[in-house]
């Protein structure tokens, strides 16, 4: 058995400015909200060398499964933090998903048909055990001061920052910082504190999640129905999660009573129909839900950022709450590094507003789109979902209007200030502003050559040899190898940051290539064969064709050579610099 984190209770203690003698602090970064955007952003953040504190108006992790679903983007940003592969161990990997109308199935898919990926399309894992894996990664960190049953009660913006009145149990005090990162739920206080809403539309439903404990046969699989049944005239989602509990989802339609419909005596009857009178299960947590697509006007005011739900939000259909919101975490952490280590100008930081504001209307789109289909609210729009539904069946080209929640997918940013645009022709999806696509990759030994001694560990993957820092992907082949790298070392040489340098060689490298890399024009250096050649297609790549990897590993530039100057000035853009004349 692991860690109960449901039952987790933690200390209050009084902070240093609680103290008579303490001085006076201003410290580089508050968090508000210790849920898993404020824990991303704080570990993101520590991890980076800054001081963080991070504060919370209670002392426990959330209760029952609420966010259940998180994919591969937010693995893949776990990894980085350190607390990854915990969750990918607990949680319930699933990529196929089937769509039923009434007691029949429609069709199935899948959402990573392709292999060579580290992770899967998605797992399936409780949110308090997402926050319990992300506290444990916390608690690793010496300079992340975390604070319990710290209330956010007042908020003042100045030239040198925010002050903000903290309540505790032994009474208010003062907490300083520069800047804020509010990431402190749909009800945000913060927001509240500072006259600021979010709009939208709020969608006139209700729904039902039951969290239930059992022995099943079903699948591991998403398993969405419109019109079962067992429920007949609306929709029902199930999913595994771990710990043999299962999560079903059961639309009740804008006139349930939501403290009647979580009682025993109506929710246990609606799970029997699914699984049959005689299946034995017990309830673990029922909520009722209604939902809004929202969001913010502006996700930066001055030195008072937000993120995740306090920012925007969105049905649950698709997964896009908490996958968006750790998202958000990342973009927001490195710039706010960049900019209080002095290597960026705080305009950086409308970077992150500009780039996640376009993510959050993306996912609203998408999500809006299904709740639409999930839930018609004329018969026009029912008529048209069910003659959908049907040629599906059938038909390959209905299956794209079919909608039961399209999927979290990373949003590309298009039109990012900080992308420089492609100039020569590419083909495929990594563009500037897309997130790194994986693949699977060989270390070298020492002797330069491809490392077939640990080939029961597997191969490395891009991804984390990426790392969390402005990265140089480069490919070449033995011919092009020197050259290549030489060039790689001048055009970042002077950068305003340390720059790694990741080389990709379709070929075994040579014996003596070690030698190249004695220049201290890079921090490191990483030599890696891609002996299958899955990266260089994925990147559409040729020897010589190089990346410029942003730290949280989305494209800043891309270029069939290497040019000191074009990559001067895309390393410039990517920090929000002005343009080198």
């Amino acid at each position: 058995m692991g860690t109960d984190y449901q039952s987790l209770s933690f200390e209050y203690r009084r902070s240093p400015e609680q103290l008579q003698e303490a001085q006076e602090v201003t410290h580089p970064v508050v968090v508000v909200g210790a849920g898993p955007v404020g824990l991303a952003t704080a570990i993101d953040l520590a991890q980076q060398g800054i001081r963080v504190v991070l504060v919370d108006d209670d002392c426990t992790l959330s209760s029952g499964s609420r966010a259940i679903c998180f994919s591969k983007r937010s693995l893949d940003i776990f990894d980085r933090l350190g607390c990854g592969q915990a969750m990918v161990d607990k949680g319930v990997r699933w990529n196929v998903g089937k769509v039923f109308l009434q007691d029949q199935m429609v069709y199935s898919f899948d959402l990573l048909p392709e292999s060579g990926h580290q992770r899967p399309a998605f797992i399936n894992l409780q949110q308090y055990y997402v926050e319990g894996f992300l506290l444990d990664r916390a608690r690793e960190l010496s300079n992340l001061d975390i604070r319990w049953k710290n209330k956010v009660a007042g908020l003042e913006r100045g030239g040198d920052g925010v002050t903000l009145t903290i309540e505790t149990p032994d009474g208010a005090y003062t907490l300083k910082a520069r800047y804020v990162v509010a990431a402190d739920g749909s009800r945000s206080p913060v927001r509240g504190l500072m006259g600021l809403d979010s709009k939208g539309r709020i969608f006139k439903d209700r729904f039902l999640i039951a969290d239930v404990k059992m022995e099943a046969e079903f699948p591991t699989e998403r398993w969405f129905w419109f019109d079962p049944p067992f429920h007949p005239n609306q929709s029902v989602l199930l999913h595994r999660q771990p710990d043999n509990v299962w999560r079903i989802d059961f639309q009740l339609g804008w006139d349930a009573d939501p403290v009647l419909e979580k009682t025993p005596e109506r929710v246990i009857p609606r799970v029997q129909a699914l699984l049959g009178k005689d299946a034995k299960f017990q309830l673990e947590w029922v909520s009722v839900y209604t939902f809004a697509c929202l969001r913010m006007d502006k996700f930066r005011h001055g030195g008072v950022l937000f993120a995740g739900d306090s920012a925007h939000g969105v049905s649950p259909f698709g997964a896009r709450g908490a996958n968006s919101g750790i998202q958000d975490a990342e973009n927001l952490a490195w710039k706010l590094a960049a900019v209080l280590k002095g290597v960026a100008p705080e305009a950086l930081l409308d970077s992150y507003a500009q780039e996640r504001e376009y993510a959050a209307d993306e996912n609203i789109r998408n999500s809006t789109r299904s709740t639409d289909f999930i839930t018609p609210k004329s018969a026009v729009s029912r008529l048209f979902r069910d003659a959908v539904l049907k040629l599906a069946r059938k038909h390959p080209f209905a299956r794209q209007l079919v909608n039961s929640g399209r999927l979290s997918l990373p949003a590309v940013l298009h039109g990012s200030v900080l992308n420089t645009e492609a100039t020569e022709d590419f083909s495929g999806q990594m563009v500037p502003g897309a997130s790194c696509a994986d693949a699977p990759l060989h270390a070298c030994s020492a002797a330069g050559v491809a490392s077939t001694a640990n080939a029961e560990e597997g191969p490395k993957w891009l991804l984390p040899e990426l790392g969390q820092e402005f990265t140089v992907l480069l490919f070449c082949d033995t011919n092009t190898l020197h050259a290549s790298a030489d060039k790689a070392m001048q055009a970042i040489a002077g950068a305003p940051l340390p720059v790694k340098l990741v080389l990709a060689s379709s070929e075994a490298l040579p014996a003596d290539v070690e030698a190249l890399f004695t220049s201290s024009l890079v921090t490191r250096v990483k030599l890696l064969h891609d002996a299958g050649g899955l990266a260089a297609r994925r990147y559409d790549a040729q020897p010589g064709t190089c990346y410029l990897i942003r730290p949280d590993q989305h494209v800043a530039a891309r270029w069939r050579s290497i040019d000191r100057n074009r990559m001067q000035a895309a390393l410039q853009r990517a920090l929000g610099m002005p343009s080198l004349s």
